[in-house]
Parts: structure tokens; sequence; C-alpha cells
């Protein structure tokens, strides 16, 4: 199994991971691009901002379900082939 799947295998499950868990756990040694990579596959990942324990600012990724507004602004940009396969 690769290593962007088992990424998307632990997002999938529910969880939230960092950039630093991306590196750490996953062995991806660039975040961004692995987000990007989950995205341009079809993946809807979120990036919300958190506050860890220590006090310190990081993004965490998540999976989740495209919002109307999401839905509505793909359409507007690319129109029905957004939602064509």
């Amino acid at each position: 199994m690769s290593k962007h799947a088992k990424l998307l295998n632990h997002l999938s499950a529910g969880n939230e991971v960092t950039a630093k868990q991306i590196e750490g756990y996953f062995g991806l040694k660039s975040p961004s691009r692995a987000i990007n990579y989950l995205r341009e596959q079809g993946h809807c990942v979120y990036a919300n901002k958190a506050t860890l324990s220590d006090g310190s600012q990081t993004t965490k990724y998540r999976i989740g379900k495209p919002s109307k507004r999401m839905v509505a602004l793909a359409n507007a940009v690319l129109g029905a082939q957004a939602f064509s396969y």
C-alpha cells in the first residue's frame, strides 16, 4: 500500500492529522503536496486551524463532505463538467 493510500485510509476513518504527523507517521516529505494530491484525486480534504496543548498553532487536515457553498462554487467555476465522470 502506498504512503498516500495509508494517509487516505487514516483520514477516511475519521481521523485528523497535522503536517508533522503526515511527515512522521506516513513518511511523506511534503505534507502540502500530499494533501493536494488527495484533493486532485477528488477527496474533500479540509484544513482547519487548531491550537495544540502547548499553545502553538497548527493546521489539522480531515476528510469531509463538501458544503452546499463548495458545490455551488465548483458549478459556477467549472459548470456541469465538474460533476461528470
